[in-house]
């Protein structure tokens, strides 16, 4: 049962990120708010408001069909134009920034509640239509529920004007680089605030003669329901050390975590249980994702067909802020129980590794721009005096900046712009309290 309800659980987070998911809930409201006006059609409720507030009522039946017949072709009409409009955004958006945002405009909440709305309206008209009935009795023409159709119809046109705007400034890269960004920086300070404390977690076993649990399917690792994983290694009196980070791509039978001791089938199942799996990778789940993507949008803007370099450079100061964050977080993760003892241990991507992978993209498709190079440098010396739990941070930080200074000697040929760049090297040599030493002009 926990296995079950544990799979569902997580299938559930992946499927609300589908466009079509929300707009089947609203369609299925529309089905049901259809049903429920003509149950209420029955039991009188449009002949007790013709003898009460009688302008509540349309008791012609050509008028309501004709109403309902335009309202349903406009509605039709605003459905094509307004799904036009959000293909047009996802073509745009991947051909001028990077086919990983794709996912991330898709999964807009806002754009899937009006596009739902639309179809919950036009199911519900079609339902009210077809009950209309030839008959020279207006009691039993559902006068009332054409009225509402009406008051929702004209609800379509106050959103259609808001899904222009909306979709106006989605498309729009500063706001697309924000969401990114803002949606990185949560999920890195949820993952400060459910690890802190890390010292604590320092004698953690390194688990190299633990048992291993093998996934069965291919895919990246999208999530992990960590309160189930945590129960069941209570349950069962174990510790587990998850040895992939989440996001990353994973082939079947390849080891996803070592327990201290030896499992049974039903539990070893239990806990790959945990473990959810997608063929596409969500920035929401997996803070690296919004590096990759800022560092790929740089990148994008940085090629020759755009020449945007001001989104490069926004991009490199949301991802100086990003790096920022990162410093407040350890290179690796426990997950503590209510007695204070770490059970879980979390496999994250270290902060060597991710601030490389970063500039090193930028630094090869940078190198010969002075203006970047300026400004990586200037990110790098700001992320010098950010107070970090990371014991190394401040030499990785001057290795990555003796790289920057490497690649501008080699690449850079006038002497007033090399100069330029390594009066910026002076300034961090006054913040630089490791034994390594800065690359020099001579």
């Amino acid at each position: 049962m926990r296995q079950l309800f544990t799979k569902f659980k997580l299938i559930l987070v992946n499927l609300t990120a589908n466009i079509g998911f929300y707009p089947t809930l609203f369609a299925f409201g529309g089905l049901f708010m259809g049903f429920a006006m003509l149950y209420a059609e029955s039991r009188g409720i449009s002949s007790f408001l013709i003898e009460h507030v009688p302008q509540l009522v349309i008791n012609d039946a050509d008028t309501a069909r004709t109403l309902l017949s335009t309202f349903i072709g406009g509605i039709i009409s605003l459905m094509v134009f307004s799904f036009s409009m959000v293909m047009l955004l996802l073509n745009q958006a991947s051909s001028n920034y990077s086919p990983r945002i794709l996912p991330g405009l898709i999964s807009n909440k806002k754009h899937q509640y009006v596009l739902g709305y639309y179809i919950a309206v036009l199911i519900y008209c079609i339902l009210i239509l077809l009950s209309v009935e030839p008959t020279d009795n207006k009691y039993q023409l559902p006068g009332f529920s054409v009225i509402v159709g009406i008051v929702m119809s004209m609800l379509v046109l106050a959103l259609f004007i808001y899904f222009i705007h909306s979709i106006s400034e989605a498309i729009q890269i500063n706001r697309i680089v924000e969401n990114i960004f803002s949606k990185a920086k949560t999920r890195l300070d949820r993952l400060i605030e459910n690890t802190g404390d890390h010292d604590r977690s320092t004698q953690f076993p390194d688990g190299e003669d633990w048992y291993e649990i093998r996934i069965d399917e291919t895919g990246y690792l999208q999530t992990i329901a960590i309160d189930t994983l945590m129960n069941i290694c209570k349950e069962n009196n174990f510790k587990v050390r998850i040895m992939q980070p989440k996001g990353s791509f994973i082939l079947k039978n390849i080891p996803i975590a070592r327990c201290s001791k030896e499992l049974d089938e039903q539990t070893t199942t239990n806990v790959l249980s945990c473990f959810a799996f997608s063929r596409s990778e969500i920035v929401t789940h997996n803070y690296i994702l919004g590096f990759k993507q800022l560092t790929e949008i740089a990148l994008k803007a940085m090629s020759p067909g755009i020449n945007d370099p001001g989104t490069a450079i926004t991009c490199i100061d949301y991802l100086t802020e990003l790096f920022a964050l990162r410093l407040k977080k350890e290179d690796y993760s426990y997950i503590h129980n209510e007695d204070d003892d770490a059970v879980i241990c979390l496999r994250t991507i270290d902060f060597r590794e991710l601030i490389y992978f970063v500039f090193v993209s930028l630094r090869s498709y940078c190198k010969h721009d002075v203006i970047m190079l300026h400004k990586m440098l200037t990110a790098l010396y700001f992320l010098l005096q950010v107070e970090s739990v990371i014991k190394d941070s401040e030499e990785i930080i001057i290795d990555e900046i003796n790289l920057i200074l490497e690649d501008a000697k080699e690449n850079i040929t006038n002497p007033r712009d090399l100069e330029g760049i390594f009066a910026i090297s002076k300034k961090i040599a006054a913040h630089n309290r490791t034994g390594k030493t800065l690359v020099g002009l001579g």
